[in-house]
C-alpha cells in the first residue's frame, strides 16, 4: 500500500514568528557553539544536524525515514560538488605556495599599490571575489587574509577585511553553486533566478568597496581613495548584472573580477 506524500507545514506552531524561530534553532545551535562556546567546527555541525532532525521530526512532523534520507542527501551534496571544488582550490593554492608563485603574487600587488587602502581593495575585494567565484565556501577569506597578513596586516584585521570584501560575491560563488541549489530547491528556472539576483546585487557591489575602506581607515581616508572604490564597485556591479542576465550564474564572479581587477590596476 502506497503512503500518501508528506506535505511540509510552514506554520506548525500556529504563529508565523514562533514557527520561524523554531525553524532557526539549528542555525542558533551551530553559530552559538562556534562563536560563544568555541566548539570545534565538526562537533558544532553535528550538533546542528541533530537539532535539525529533532525539529523536523517532532515539530514539523516529517517522517523519520524521510528526514534521515534528506540528511544523507545533504551530506552527499556537500561532500561531492562542494567538497570537490574546495579541495581543488586548496590544491592549486598549495601548489602556488610550494612553487613560490604565491609570494610573487603578493609582491606584485604590493609593488602596484603601495597604499595599504588600495592593497585591501585589490586583495580583499577584487582578488577575494575572484576566488569566491572559482571556489567559494570560505576559501577566498582564508587566502585573502593570508595575503594581507603577508603584507603586514594584523591577523584579526585581515580576517575582518576579507570577510567584508567577500559580502557581495557570495550569491554567485563556487561557479554559481548557490543559484544551482536554489534552483534545485524551488524548481524555478535557474536563468530567471540568476537574472533577478543580478538585478538586486549591483547596488550592494557598488557600496562594498567604500564600506571596506571606511571600516579599515575611517571616513576621511575613504574619500581620499574614492576613485579606486568607485572603479572597483562600478565595474563589479556592471559586469555582475551583465553576465548574470545574459549568460547565467556559473561564471559571474570569475568574469567580472578578472576584468574588475584589470580596471582597478589601470585606474
Amino acid at each position: 500500500m502506497l503512503q500518501s506524500p508528506w506535505v511540509q507545514m510552514y506554520d506548525p506552531c500556529g504563529n508565523v514568528f514562533l514557527s520561524a524561530l523554531v525553524a532557526a534553532l539549528p542555525i542558533f545551535a551551530l553559530l552559538g557553539l562556534l562563536a560563544l562556546l568555541h566548539v570545534r567546527a565538526h562537533v558544532a555541525a553535528t550538533a546542528g544536524l541533530v537539532v535539525s532532525l529533532v525539529v523536523s521530526i517532532l515539530i514539523f512532523k516529517m517522517p523519520i525515514s524521510l528526514a534521515l534520507a534528506a540528511a544523507a542527501n545533504g551530506a552527499a551534496y556537500g561532500l561531492f560538488p562542494i567538497g570537490w571544488i574546495v579541495l581543488s582550490a586548496m590544491f592549486v593554492y598549495d601548489i602556488s605556495v610550494a612553487t613560490g608563485q604565491f609570494e610573487v603574487l603578493k609582491r606584485s600587488i604590493a609593488s602596484i599599490a603601495e597604499d595599504r587602502r588600495l592593497q585591501v581593495l585589490l586583495i580583499a575585494f577584487c582578488f577575494g571575489a575572484f576566488i569566491e567565484g572559482a571556489a567559494g565556501f570560505g576559501t577566498p577569506v582564508a587566502i585573502s587574509a593570508a595575503m594581507l597578513i603577508g603584507l603586514g596586516f594584523k591577523p584579526l584585521s585581515a580576517a575582518g577585511l576579507a570577510l567584508i570584501g567577500n559580502t557581495a560575491p557570495v550569491a554567485f560563488g563556487a561557479l554559481g553553486t548557490p543559484m544551482i541549489v536554489l534552483n534545485r530547491v524551488t524548481e524555478l528556472p535557474i536563468e530567471q533566478l540568476s537574472m533577478m539576483v543580478g538585478r538586486q546585487l549591483p547596488l550592494f557591489s557598488l557600496i562594498i568597496p567604500f564600506w571596506l575602506i571606511w571600516a579599515m581607515a575611517g571616513w576621511r581616508s575613504m574619500w581620499e581613495v574614492w576613485p579606486g572604490c568607485l572603479t572597483a564597485g562600478l565595474s563589479f556591479g556592471v559586469l555582475q548584472y551583465t553576465v548574470s542576465n545574459f549568460h547565467g550564474p556559473w561564471l559571474v564572479d570569475v568574469i567580472r573580477n578578472s576584468l574588475g581587477i584589470k580596471s582597478v590596476f589601470e585606474n
